[in-house]
């Protein structure tokens, strides 16, 4: 069994340092790559049977425009001879990624800094303190 990076994916430019770092990480360690795509989706909304219907279809066309992100950059790190692999989910960002690092037992998560320094990030927090604060494997955040 070979080690697993998760890495963090949307087709940003800070994604896409992420996945060079963790590619040229991986080609070393002999790990595999994870491509993780988390759309933000509530489930805390009250609906009629028809909004429920049509909110679900939008949905799965996210989930869809998710995928056509991931598929070509993992289609990308397998030319490069990488062992790579991607899913997309609807939830709570960090909690879904710490959840795939257990799911796949994954020995490090791997995200690229977007570069908040307001004072909005500040108050708010972001994703790499959530993950250093909740994650059960290391995190490295890629400036």
């Amino acid at each position: 069994m070979t080690d697993t990076f998760v890495v963090g994916y949307d087709g940003s430019e800070s994604s896409k340092r992420a996945v060079t770092f963790a590619a040229a990480r991986a080609k070393t360690a002999g790990a595999s790559l994870h491509l993780v795509q988390v759309l933000e989706w509530s489930p805390y909304s009250f609906h009629t049977p028809e909004e429920l219907a049509e909110r679900h279809k939008r949905r799965e066309q996210e989930l869809d425009r998710a995928q056509a992100i991931l598929t070509p950059a993992v289609e990308e790190l397998v030319a490069a001879g990488h062992v790579a692999t991607c899913e997309s989910r609807h939830g709570h960002v960090g909690d879904l990624m710490c959840e795939i690092a257990k799911e796949k037992g994954a020995v490090q998560i791997i995200i690229g800094r977007t570069g908040g320094t307001g004072i909005a990030s500040r108050l708010l927090g972001s994703l790499a303190i959530t993950l250093v604060q909740a994650s059960p494997v290391p995190v490295t955040v890629v400036p």
